[in-house]
């Protein structure tokens, strides 16, 4: 992730008026807004902001609020813009009833009619809504107006937020291009923040000016620094497969609080933490280190569950196989403990805090040697390692020590092996806590692959059928997937018969499943099937393409260069043998041709091997993918490996009849 410090003259501070504001006018639009029906520098863009501007800052007011304005204005070209006009805005509310609040709402539509003639709609005040999503967060939604082809729209309003210290972070980058975008922050010199742009797209505008006296509480005054902050012709930020959070890689300026002089008492308080601070906050934290400490409370629901064993990963084994039946995910997650681990072996539920503290408490309560590991999920982000913020992570797991190998646990997944991290959580890095020892670093990697092999042994019938059997063979996360698939159903039949519906070509006749419940072992299905391949089989010649199933039809990487890595999460392995055994009276006429295409640096290869028997054959490719990250400048080795094996498998062996 590229990240900037901004030179910004002056410490960085609050404001009290938005004098020095410099937004674009409300509610104006032009006949070649509406006109417009593309754009130059991206004719793929479904639409575009045409001017974004946004303001922040913070009140002398009774207990210092924070303000934000926003105000933006969207050229939409199509249909598949109009999600555009379906706003959501995030509110946090904390446990002590403090809590964030929108108001000042406005937008209009602006439009062509049927006649020809521009219109314009305002937006309905009562048409909003506020939908609540958690126990700290909550969604201020409402839709734009008459949204059609071609239309402009334009809205504004005023965040207020009761968290001063918290300054509001800007994205200048969207998943849409930007003509124009720009910035303010209004900080008083009683504060001192870091700023830090990311992302690859460089500054227009970066401009600093002192307001003198501009704040004042009580007889406390400062001078207040004015940071400007715009960006011109922003490329739209292209999500493409195989990626973690687009923020880390989005072009916006961050702030960082350093440190502020409290302006009603003169305190100086430093925010800036180091990992020293964390920890002891954290150990002090009811709802973290609190926790933790609480083995006598599970000594009596462990006892039973290791009773008989010696052997310590025996023992862990078992714990967490414990944890796994007995208490169910409520789907909540985060780092602090919701209900508390008594609770939650009472109720038998909870959120990930819950369930992963408890299992670190109930391995420790067993003798095992345990810690927590803090961490940010693939969509929450990467932590900055620069300036430690408890707020970086999101996600906490257990980490068993056991002899001279640590184990990664995740108990809230019933179909979780033992050892196995979730794919969500292989992001960089996490932060071992332990009661008794500083934090420190782990990386957060896979020592499994995404493992798949199909074996189809097929007979290819005079009436065009094929008949035969297909094993499935997923082992690591391909088996982690798969588990997860079937168990959506009530049981292995319905998903036969959903899986049936969706390959119309293809009837299963009979299907069997081995290991589905067994974590640590492999999974096996396996099916009796039939394949309408052909209307009868009456030529002297017919094509066949080998790639019955996993046939890659598209390539995901379509991008002419890509800035950012593609991260599987951890390596691949993919798999398929076909046996085709001939009907009486048929040959093969031109075999395939012997695939093998590799990545530099042993990144990984696509392999085909053919081998013909009397009156049969054995096709055979393989994909590997033998690392989890290729870093931009691997990328078109990538995108072109996935291009030579769609068109490896367009190619058809020909079948003849004998003479």
């Amino acid at each position: 992730m590229k990240k900037l410090l901004l030179s910004i003259g002056c410490s960085l501070a609050l404001y009290t008026a938005p004098a020095l504001a410099d937004d674009f006018p409300y509610g104006q639009f032009s006949h070649d807004q509406l006109k417009m029906n593309s754009y130059a520098k991206d004719a793929t863009a479904n639409a575009l902001v045409l001017n974004e501007y946004g303001k922040t800052w913070i009140s002398s007011n009774d207990g210092l609020p924070l303000f934000h304005e926003y105000h933006v204005k969207i050229k939409i070209f199509n249909a598949k813009g109009f999600k555009e006009g379906n706003i959501s805005i995030p509110i946090y509310k904390s446990d002590n009833n403090s809590f964030e609040e929108v108001r000042d709402i406005e937008g209009i539509t602006y439009y062509t009619d049927e006649q020809g003639n521009a219109q314009q709609t305002a937006l309905d005040s009562r048409k909003v809504i506020t939908e609540n999503t958690n126990k700290y967060w909550s969604h201020v939604k409402f839709a734009m107006p008459n949204l059609r082809n071609g239309c402009v729209i334009e809205y504004k309003y005023t965040l207020q937020s009761p968290y001063s210290l918290h300054f509001k972070n800007w994205n200048f980058q969207s998943d849409i291009p930007k003509l124009y975008s720009e910035y303010e922050a209004l900080i008083p010199g009683f504060f001192n923040f870091k700023a830090s742009l990311t992302g690859g797209v460089k500054l227009s505008k970066n401009t600093g000016e002192v307001a003198r006296d501009c704040f004042s509480v009580r007889s406390n005054k400062c001078d207040c620094s004015r940071l400007v902050y715009a960006m011109s012709d922003i490329p739209a930020f292209v999500v493409e497969d195989h990626m973690t959070a687009p923020k880390n890689f989005m072009s916006a300026i961050n702030f960082e609080l350093n440190d502020y002089i409290d302006p009603y008492d003169g305190t100086k308080h430093v925010k800036t933490q180091t990992w020293a601070d964390i920890d002891r906050s954290l150990k002090q934290h009811d709802e973290f280190g609190s926790q933790l400490k609480k083995t006598s409370l599970l000594k009596d629901k462990i006892t039973p569950v290791i009773a008989g064993l010696t052997d310590e990963l025996a023992k862990a084994r078992a714990i967490y196989a414990f944890m796994q039946r007995s208490v169910k995910h409520n789907e909540f997650i985060g780092i602090y403990s919701d209900n508390g681990i008594r609770k939650m072996f009472d109720t038998h539920s909870g959120s990930t805090a819950d369930i992963n503290l408890g299992l670190v408490v109930a391995l420790n309560a067993a003798g095992i040697n345990a810690e927590a590991v803090l961490l940010s999920t693939r969509e929450h982000g990467m932590i900055n390692k620069l300036y430690p913020v408890v707020s970086d992570f999101n996600y906490v797991i257990a980490k068993a020590n056991i002899g001279n190998k640590s184990y990664l646990l995740d108990a809230t997944d019933a179909f979780l092996p033992f050892g196995l991290l979730p794919e969500e959580c292989i992001n960089d890095q996490g932060r071992v806590m332990s009661l008794n020892k500083p934090s420190y670093w782990i990386d957060l990697t896979a020592d499994q692959k995404f493992s798949k092999t199909l074996i189809l042994d097929l007979t290819l019938q005079t009436t065009g059928k094929l008949t035969g059997t297909l094993t499935e063979i997923s082992s690591g996360y391909e088996a982690l997937r798969k588990r997860r698939a079937i168990k959506k159903f009530n049981s292995f039949d319905e998903y036969v018969e959903n899986r049936d519906e969706k390959l119309p070509k293809v009837k299963f006749l009979k299907s069997q499943v081995q290991n589905l419940d067994t974590l640590d072992k492999t999974l096996m299905e396996v099916y009796n099937l039939e394949m309408n391949y052909y209307d009868g089989l009456n030529a002297n010649r017919v094509a066949f393409n080998p790639y019955l199933f996993n046939h890659i039809t598209e390539n995901p990487f379509k991008l002419a260069e890509r800035s950012y890595p593609v991260d599987w999460g951890a390596a691949t392995d993919t798999r398929v043998v076909l046996t085709l055994h001939l009907p009486d009276g048929y040959t093969v006429e031109t075999p395939p041709t012997a695939a093998s295409i590799a990545l530099p640096n042993q990144g990984g290869n696509f392999i085909t091997e053919y081998a013909p028997r009397d009156n049969e054959f054995t096709f055979s490719n393989v994909m590997r993918l033998n690392k989890p990250i290729y870093y931009p400048e691997e990328y078109p080795y990538l995108k072109e490996l996935f291009n030579k094996v769609i068109q490896t498998e367009k190619a058809d062996i020909i079948l003849k009849k004998k003479s």
